[in-house]
């Protein structure tokens, strides 16, 4: 049977486009019907049980230009609200076919029907900002730096320095869970009781997204005890925790903010001729109910081109089928200096974390947080950042200290 129809159009069917590379020998078409075969209701050869019925089901290759390929995959081949059974379909045996040389899945197009048989973002982007009490500017904060090796007093100690100078968020790092040295439940309640301490004497909600990052039941009993002590924000590193680990944590409906680290996420999407791109991990994000998700940042040290970067964030930001909105966090490498561009490029609608960028100030974390706050306002106030720092010496510091 064949998966080519380029005259269908897909009505009701969940759409991915790839980019394809064919093995020697075979044409992009040939690698394509391969793949739709695979990936839908076929195998390497004709087999007896395949009845019309079932055939009717497969994928159609529906546009072949160049080495972009799309695919039309009906809604029955999918079962509702399982993001792993999903993704093992449009994304699974296909990337070890001997057919393709590279294969990048690039976008997928979820219907209607099927965004609608996830939960989403039970707190989503204005739910953050109703939360945090921050309108018109972005939500500034840092990642606890060195990211391994800090104790849960001297964390402590630190959370209040950076909160007490006026920053709104603080995280864990992403491979900081439970370790001799820091264990999560000394940790916690620590940093939380200075979140309280902070609105006992500011007015001011900060959050502290504490790293639950570990099997599904331990996540549950992690996320538990952060809400037990008042915690408003629980991370995952979404990729290392899988689909299912997420989709557990949303179903439990707990009433926080899901912060979704993409700690090895490159090992898909760097590839721009292999793997899967960032822009179809977060759609995929949003349907299992983050809040906030690593986006990239354009500036900073970590790799990310432009134009997918605010393609992804201008889909968080979106209208989609009724979905809350998750909030863009830019993280890496970044510094006072790098916030005009940012903003620029991204918006307001984001969180910022800085690491070294706030902790590496020569004045101590205070003026680096006093920094950053400049450059944002700076920004917010459309005064160049060169000429704000004239009359802000912490600002003045940073942009010595990181050109």
């Amino acid at each position: 049977m064949s998966y080519i129809d380029l005259y269908y159009r897909p009505d009701k069917d969940l759409v991915c486009e790839f980019y394809v590379e064919p093995a020697k020998g075979l044409s992009v078409k040939e690698a394509a019907e391969h793949l739709a075969g695979e990936s839908s209701v076929g195998t390497w050869t004709e087999v007896q049980t395949s009845t019309p019925r079932i055939r009717k089901m497969a994928a159609k290759v529906f546009s072949i230009k160049g080495n972009q390929v799309k695919i039309a995959y009906p809604q029955e081949l999918f079962e509702p609200g399982n993001m792993p059974q999903i993704m093992s379909s449009i994304a699974g045996n296909i990337f070890g076919m001997k057919v393709v040389e590279n294969l990048r899945l690039l976008d997928i197009d979820f219907p209607k029907d099927i965004v609608k048989s996830f939960k989403g973002p039970e707190i989503g982007l204005e739910d953050l900002r109703k939360i945090t009490g921050i309108k018109g500017r972005p939500i500034l904060g840092t990642i606890y730096k060195p990211k391994l090796g800090l104790n849960p007093w001297e964390m402590e100690e630190l959370a209040y320095r950076v909160y007490s100078a006026g920053l709104d968020y603080t995280k864990d790092d992403e491979n900081l869970c439970s370790m001799s040295f820091n264990k999560f439940e000394d940790r916690v309640p620590r940093i939380l009781g200075v979140a309280d301490k902070i609105k006992s004497e500011q007015g001011r909600t900060v959050i502290y997204a504490a790293n639950i990052t570990a099997p599904a039941h331990e996540m549950l009993k992690r996320a538990q005890l952060v809400k037990d002590h008042g915690g408003k924000c629980i991370m995952i590193d979404i990729m290392t925790a899988g689909w299912s680990g997420l989709q557990y944590i949303r179903e439990q409906n707990l009433g926080m903010i899901i912060h979704a680290h993409r700690a090895m996420h490159a090992a898909f999407t760097r590839n721009p001729k292999h793997g899967i791109s960032m822009l179809a991990i977060a759609k995929a994000a949003r349907l299992c109910g983050v809040t906030a998700l690593h986006a990239g940042t354009v500036v900073g040290k970590m790799e990310g081109p432009k134009e997918e970067v605010v393609q992804i964030d201008s889909f968080l930001k979106s209208d989609f089928y009724g979905m809350k909105k998750v909030m863009p966090i830019a993280s890496g490498g970044l510094h006072p200096m790098l916030v005009p561009d940012l903003l620029k490029i991204l918006g307001t609608d984001m969180v910022i974390t800085f690491g070294g960028g706030l902790w590496g100030h020569p004045g101590g974390p205070e003026s680096g947080v006093r920094a950053i706050r400049q450059s944002a306002d700076a920004f917010m106030q459309k005064i160049p950042i060169q000429e704000y720092a004239k009359s802000h010496k912490e600002l003045a510091e940073a942009l010595k200290t990181w050109k």
